[in-house]
């Protein structure tokens, strides 16, 4: 009788399959509601990300056009004065989250900055324009990126990182 006690209890200390699918349920049930708050959070860094570095090089851009206008004459800084660290920046522009390159173009149409044109995805991360002769002078930087972001524009449309 002894023996017969001791294998109805080593039994019964196992999980049954009823216990065991119950538990995959709950986990198949918090992974299903977990991972798309996980990609949101990822999606809405990069946007963060982009922002942040389009504000920072913009705000930089703002400043050297200050000082030379204090200086003399206003101009925005060319383009090799841009990537030239000191000059403009005190650090390297970061990558673009969108395709992880930090490279600048420099953009000689008018138009294309207009239209916020993006080419050459592979080579470069970001864009920029600048028109010191016009008057007043002009410059645009922009991501070198079409993939949506999380920001949405008055409809409720997601805006291209290009746009922001």
């Amino acid at each position: 009788m002894n023996t017969a006690h001791n294998i109805r209890t080593a039994s019964r200390r196992a999980f049954t399959l009823i216990e065991l699918v119950a538990v995959m349920v709950v986990l198949a049930i918090l992974a299903g509601v977990a991972i798309p708050k996980y990609f949101d959070y990822a999606d809405r860094a990069k946007t963060a990300s982009c922002e942040g570095t389009l504000g920072g090089v913009r705000t930089g851009l703002a400043s050297f056009l200050s000082d030379s206008a204090i200086s003399g004459t206003a101009a925005y800084p060319t383009a090799v004065q841009l990537g030239t660290l000191g000059t403009v920046m005190q650090q390297a522009i970061p990558e673009n989250p969108y395709n992880g390159i930090s490279a600048v173009a420099t953009i000689t149409s008018g138009a294309a900055a207009t239209a916020r044109t993006v080419a050459n995805t592979d080579t470069y991360g970001w864009n920029y324009y600048v028109d010191n002769a016009a008057d007043p002078p002009v410059a645009v930087f922009w991501a070198n990126s079409t993939t949506e972001t999380t920001k949405t524009d008055t409809a409720g449309d997601p805006i291209p990182a290009n746009e922001l």
